[in-house]
């Protein structure tokens, strides 16, 4: 199988079927083929599982009714493919024939865009609300979609760690730490990565908890962040493996998966003093549903999220889960307790999208591109 790049946040795999004299290779993909550069493999490393997704980029308004198209957020690719199989069985023990569950997977942004000019999916896994508000903007999903599941539709929640180099050599304890002399901080572009505006808004909430001007400290926070990967999963590359920075501000699941790829002899996990409780949502996209077959489908597959065997899944892929009923007990036991914020204590996504994040807001006014 070649995985090849499409774009900066499309990828896509199949079996090679070309070469072409300028380096690309074509590959199949369903019922079209695509052309683009070929993705470097690494074997046992977080790089490795980035290109792991499958984008479905071949799926046409004649899906098959037991055909699925995920579109997820940057770092779910190792959760989501252990789902995927756990589903597949779950689907066929029920007497349905066996699905294909295919996975498209970038920045949280960038992929609700991807699904508003057309990207065929039936579900979307993103990292924040407002992403799919985005989508349910533009008619392709009821506007109280978040009321359609428990827990406003989020089968698990995340928060914000930093990642630091074995024996956290800068002495790096909390988010203060991160505006010294010296530091170089890692995080993505929170135009196009929901987990970077997640960063961003525990940066803010650490400022105001402690007397700080909080766009003064999150300006100096930018000022000592060297390159603004798209997603999250490009910034724990850079990392990680480019070996650029101090500190990466990352994904708790992030965090622990690269202790785990890359070894706990590499890396130190640093929980500040006051982070976000992130609340990944998952939706059925309304106007992508092409059959009944294929509404039954995409509706199990979400409320298949909250049953006990795949929220032990979520627990063993590092994140919080809420029902703990047949996860190992060391898979919820390792999370550590901390300050948590949520959404609401900055007045929801709506407002803080158009403040914060929009063209013109806050943030294109306190960063300067390098």
């Amino acid at each position: 199988m070649t995985t090849i790049s499409l774009a900066a946040q499309t990828l896509a795999r199949g079996g090679k079927i070309a070469d072409l004299s300028d380096g690309r290779v074509t590959i199949p993909t369903g019922a079209a083929l695509f052309t683009g550069w070929p993705v470097r493999r690494f074997t046992r490393s977080i790089l490795a599982a980035a290109v792991a997704g499958i984008l479905a980029l071949g799926a046409s308004h004649g899906a098959q009714a037991q055909t699925l198209l995920n579109v997820s957020y940057d770092p779910t690719r190792e959760l989501y493919e252990d789902i995927d199989k756990a589903f597949v069985d779950y689907w066929v023990a029920q007497g349905n024939p066996a699905p294909e569950i295919q996975a498209s997977h970038g920045g949280s942004g960038a992929q609700a865009r991807a699904v508003i000019e057309g990207l065929d999916a039936q579900v979307v896994t993103l990292a924040l609300a407002a992403d799919i508000d985005k989508i349910a903007k533009e008619g392709k999903l009821p506007k109280d979609w978040q009321s359609k599941l428990p827990h406003n539709s989020s089968p698990y929640t995340s928060t914000i760690v930093f990642l630091v180099r074995h024996g956290n050599p800068k002495g790096i304890k909390d988010w203060g730490d991160l505006v010294k002399d010296g530091v170089e901080v890692i995080t993505p572009n929170p135009k196009t990565s929901g987990g970077a505006r997640w960063n961003y808004l525990a940066a803010w909430a650490w400022a105001e908890k402690n007397g700080q001007d909080p766009q003064a400290f999150v300006k100096s926070l930018y000022d000592h962040v060297p390159v603004l990967d798209k997603g999250a999963r490009d910034a724990t590359t850079t990392f990680t493996q480019r070996e650029i920075g101090d500190v990466l501000l990352a994904w708790e699941n992030e965090a622990y998966l690269a202790q785990k790829e890359l070894g706990a002899d590499a890396f130190d996990i640093v929980v500040p003093s006051i982070s976000v409780l992130a609340e990944p949502p998952v939706a059925v996209v309304e106007a992508n549903i092409h059959d009944d077959a294929q509404r039954k489908l995409a509706e199990a597959y979400l409320n298949f999220l909250y049953t006990p065997e795949a929220q032990a899944i979520i627990f063993k892929d590092f994140y919080r889960g809420w029902d703990t009923s047949k996860a190992d007990p060391a898979d919820v036991a390792r999370f550590a307790k901390l300050d948590l914020v949520d959404i609401a204590h900055f007045g929801g996504w709506a407002k803080v999208q158009k403040e914060q994040f929009a063209d013109g807001g806050v943030f294109d006014q306190i960063y300067t591109a390098k």
